[in-house]
């Protein structure tokens, strides 16, 4: 009996267990481009294409190792879901059984799971810690703290590890890794690939399916095959590395990429693995061509934080990207989608996502993530935003960073403590507040940073909730010592701001 072997967008890897079990002689690969993936939250389109693009191109690898694929372009006859192109291919093939690696989302997997055919699930082996290894670490533990979850991955695996030993003596170089920006970056960026025929093909066809959605198309040069993954990350290891560490915090004005990698796109849809990834960058350490600060903060990024969110995504279940324990409510601004602002923080960060879909840690966690929560906005908007932007966002690992590590909509599953800062942080780590209309060293006034008034007017309507955190003591210590009118002023003036935020009117 014709089985199908359901392969998804984020699935492009012949490491996938629905592909290991599963007999290229008797059942049929099943791969659909599908209107319902690109519109449950309107996707940036280079996003689109990338996952697009990618699926054909791993499709035609599939039938050159002797598996019938069937293919449904996103502008041919079929069903406009997963589930009923399932259905179809059941019907055409005679087939009553599906072969799955479990998705990435709850909302896949629901749907698979109600699905009126037999899919089998399978666990999907392309991660490190499977949900079960990852319930066992967590089980017991009052806190769930991504660093201790990190040694035990260092030590499954044998990264960096001299014995039970970290090389170096430290589990952790992070201390080393907060230089602010450097006057100049010697790298000129990822390594870009020239859009193909099939490629142009796929923007063309995105062009006119989603042309409306946030996100600018063109240039596309992301890797849409393996082996250009693999360019990408010798590209990184070779010319960005050993740089990586040190500025991997910093921002910089009109340089977009410093020294980071630009794999997670290729890592979250299958073209690289994390093993691979991690295993490439210890090698440069091993030859003397990248500093131990440098390889283990990479590394630390997917051995650890990539894994560990996964983990904390499937043990909170269904309802967590949902979570919004400190009642946040605020719409999103339309600065979000581009509408102008006087913060060059955020000038400079959401253009950058609109034209590249794109942008790094620091700035997602400190300038976009940072201002929402200051500004109490809906954290359920705020995820479907980063879901929506960003090419490496898929739910298994943007739910946990937005949720959780971003907007403490979790209530501290992720983090001990929100992620809020006033501007001096982002002036410490960034060049943008000297070009910036508002001052960061005013801390009142009509050109006072926002970021310095919404801090406080956050912490004080929190204060029932955070005062007693051990790592926030000092911040209500400062408050409170400061004299009562400056903070009425402080409070007015960020209640005013966040007015003309609701108002729609420019801040």
């Amino acid at each position: 009996m014709t089985r199908l072997v359901l392969v998804l967008g984020d699935q492009l890897s012949e490491e996938l267990t629905a592909l290991a079990v599963a007999d290229p002689a008797r059942d049929v690969v099943v791969m659909a481009e599908v209107l319902e993936e690109g519109t449950y939250v309107a996707h940036h389109p280079k996003k689109i294409v990338l996952v697009l693009a990618a699926m054909r191109k791993f499709a035609a690898h599939l039938r050159g190792q002797g598996w019938r694929v069937a293919y449904r372009r996103l502008d041919e006859e079929g069903a406009e879901s997963i589930v009923g192109e399932l259905l179809r291919r059941a019907e055409e093939f005679g087939a009553s059984e599906v072969l799955a690696t479990t998705p990435g989302e709850w909302r896949l997997i629901r749907a698979l799971q109600e699905a009126s055919l037999k899919v089998v699930l399978h666990p999907d082996r392309r991660f490190i810690a499977s949900r079960a290894d990852f319930a066992d670490w967590a089980a017991g533990k009052s806190q769930l703290r991504m660093e201790y979850f990190y040694r035990l991955m260092r030590k499954k695996t044998g990264i960096l590890m001299e014995g039970e030993a970290p090389v170096g003596g430290k589990w952790n170089y992070d201390a080393e890794n907060r230089k602010a920006p450097p006057k100049a970056v010697e790298v000129a960026g990822p390594l870009r690939f020239e859009p193909d025929a099939e490629v142009e093909e796929v923007l063309a066809l995105v062009e006119a399916r989603f042309g409306k959605h946030f996100g600018a198309l063109r240039p596309f040069w992301f890797a849409t095959t393996r082996a250009q993954a693999l360019a990408a990350l010798d590209h990184f290891i070779a010319k960005a590395l050993p740089r990586f560490g040190d500025y991997q915090d910093a921002m910089m004005v009109d340089e977009r990429w410093l020294y980071h990698s630009i794999l997670s796109p290729y890592l979250n849809i299958g073209l690289l693995s994390p093993l691979e990834v991690c295993a490439a960058a210890e090698a440069e350490w091993q030859a003397g061509r990248a500093p131990l600060n440098a390889v283990e903060g990479f590394i630390r990024q997917i051995l650890g934080w990539r894994e560990f969110v996964r983990g904390i995504y499937f043990l909170e279940g269904e309802d967590y990207p949902r979570r919004n324990v400190l009642g946040h409510s605020r719409a999103l601004p339309p600065l979000y989608w581009g509408a102008p602002t006087d913060m060059q923080c955020l000038s400079q960060v959401v253009r950058q996502t609109r034209e590249e879909a794109y942008a790094h840690h620091i700035q997602r966690l400190m300038v976009t993530g940072n201002f929402a929560l200051l500004s109490g906005i809906d954290p359920g908007a705020v995820r479907e935003w980063y879901l929506a932007v960003y090419a490496d966002a898929f739910e298994w690992v943007e739910a946990p960073n937005t949720v959780g590590m971003s907007q403490f909509a979790d209530g501290g599953v992720v983090g001990s403590k929100p992620y809020v800062s006033s501007g001096a942080y982002i002036d410490r780590m960034s060049n943008y507040c000297g070009s910036c209309a508002y001052k960061v060293k005013h801390k009142t006034g009509a050109n006072a940073c926002p970021f310095n008034l919404l801090y406080w007017h956050f912490l004080d309507r929190h204060r029932g909730r955070f005062e007693r955190n051990p790592r926030m003591g000092n911040m209500y210590r400062t408050w409170d010592k400061m004299e009562a009118e400056k903070r009425e002023i402080i409070l007015r003036e960020g209640e005013e701001f966040l007015k003309k935020l609701d108002g729609g009117k420019r801040v």
